[in-house]
């Protein structure tokens, strides 16, 4: 083995998002439990939509046990509401809403972006300053690229691109292949909550596909000779 191998990639970490959210008793209630199951770095809160105060005020109530645990809340869109609740940041629905938010989140708070369709959309978010690109969530009409193409422009943005990158996991399938393929997080949702055995044991089970995904990548990210190490260690490996 070369001793100039890059420095080894962070395993990938777990972002969950909340189902959509009116009263946050219960999840007030369940999140500590969760978050001490499993290595979760940020959770995305789907806010159901109502009057400002009342969006607010569920902020306030779920920033702290999020926070207390040591990830990230972020608000899904409502970037206004995100100082104002004592949430993290934001995450944007696409190149245009990120632009419009980012002189409200930065330089304090995280501005993500999803809802990006093309390569020129991912790299122009990343250069007006995203801190992570979200690949693979649902569209309006809830299609969503194959698993597939989603692990392939994760490997591309991985390989080329300083900015985390995320993928949108629909099933442990997906969340260990998408750990594999060069995903820094990734985000989980609906199939946690749906789990007939709740969702802690399916966190926990979302959290062991990501670290056997990535145990499964070799350092230099090559399994079928389509990258080469020369590659990685010029674009991945620095930063």
């Amino acid at each position: 083995m070369s001793n100039k191998s890059p420095p080894p990639r962070p395993a990938p970490r777990l972002y969950l998002a909340t189902p959509v959210v009116d009263d946050p008793a219960t999840l007030v209630a369940d999140l500590p439990g969760l978050l001490a199951a499993a290595d979760v770095a940020a959770v995305l809160l789907r806010l159901k939509e109502a009057d400002q105060r009342t969006m607010i005020s569920c902020i306030k109530a779920l920033a702290p046990p999020v926070q207390k645990a040591g990830a990230a809340l972020l608000v899904d869109g409502h970037a206004e509401l995100v100082a104002r609740g004592g949430a993290d940041g934001a995450h944007l629905p696409g190149i245009a809403a990120l632009k419009e938010a980012l002189p409200s989140l930065k330089p304090d708070r995280i501005a993500g972006v999803g809802g990006l369709t093309t390569r020129h959309h991912s790299m122009d978010a990343g250069e007006v300053g995203a801190d992570y690109v979200l690949f693979g969530e649902p569209d309006a009409k809830g299609q969503r690229p194959s698993s597939q193409a989603i692990a392939e422009r994760l490997d591309w943005w991985a390989e080329l691109f300083e900015p985390p990158c995320v993928g949108f996991a629909t099933s442990l399938d997906e969340a260990h292949d998408f750990a594999a393929s060069g995903a820094d997080f990734v985000l989980v949702g609906e199939f946690i909550w749906a789990d007939p055995r709740g969702p802690k044991a399916a966190l926990i089970d979302a959290d062991a596909a990501i670290r056997k995904g990535f145990a499964a990548a070799p350092v230099d990210r090559d399994p079928a000779g389509q990258n080469s190490a020369d590659q990685d260690s010029e674009g991945r490996g620095h930063g």
